[in-house]
């Protein structure tokens, strides 16, 4: 069985064709919807890739998932009771399974995306709002990594989480570090990552290495090997999904 491996979000990916949505879902606009999954994980629910529609709004419905999105084009509006919240290019949302709105885009969106599908009773609704990622979000200290596990100096970081599903595997958030090179290891999760500063290289168990850098999303499955390594500032965005069972 081949080793998981890191993949490159292309934001210009063909996307495919996929079934429409049911007249019960849309109360105006287009049914028609086209994406394309690079994740796809049964076992788990979880779910990410890149997918695109038309003008269209739905009716108000209790969101059937908790879903990570960052619009690539077009804007995507979500609408509830008290408030709207809008992500345009560049902008990352999350909306909590069971949160009570409408799904407004004006126009055709293109967006990456991850979600954890229904693994469990929807949840109660109340409390459940649309969270938008503020990429500038004053950050708090975080745990590094063991001296043990490094080839450098012990780096300083710092993260900030926005978001945690009801079940504590699927979080959301922020986080910095200075520059650190990691030994190899297999990945202990799945994370999507958005760096909105700095570059990191990372090198698999055959020597093989890719490098990203600001404005690239890329996701890191369970237990890819791979070594990290950066040198100065990074922030990003990441969205993880970590097992209870792992």
């Amino acid at each position: 069985m081949p080793k998981p491996a890191i993949i490159r979000f292309d934001p210009n990916a063909k996307t495919q064709l996929l079934e429409d949505f049911p007249e019960s879902e849309i109360a105006e606009g287009t049914r028609a919807q086209r994406g394309l999954k690079w994740i796809d994980d049964s076992a788990t629910g979880l779910v990410s890739g890149i997918w695109e529609a038309g003008a269209s709004i739905s009716h108000w419905l209790n969101y059937p998932v908790d879903e990570f999105m960052m619009a690539l084009e077009g804007e995507i509006i979500v609408i509830e009771e008290e408030k709207e919240t809008r992500a345009g290019p560049g902008e990352c949302l999350v909306i909590p399974k069971g949160t009570r709105c409408k799904y407004r885009q004006d126009g055709h969106v293109r967006k990456f995306y991850a979600y954890l599908g229904d693994l469990s009773e929807m949840v109660d609704p109340s409390g459940r709002t649309t969270v938008k990622i503020d990429p500038r979000v004053k950050l708090e200290p975080s745990t590094p990594p063991s001296a043990e596990m490094l080839h450098s100096s012990v780096p300083t970081q710092h993260a900030h989480e926005f978001f945690e599903d009801a079940t504590s595997q699927f979080t959301v958030g922020v986080w910095e570090t200075t520059g650190y090179h990691r030994k190899l290891i297999n990945f202990p999760r799945h994370e999507l990552m958005h760096l909105l500063e700095g570059s990191v290289t990372f090198t698999d168990d055959a020597g093989q290495s890719q490098t990203f850098k600001a404005g690239d999303t890329f996701f890191v499955p369970l237990g890819t090997p791979n070594a990290w390594k950066s040198e100065g500032r990074l922030r990003k965005i990441y969205c993880i999904f970590q097992s209870k069972k792992s």
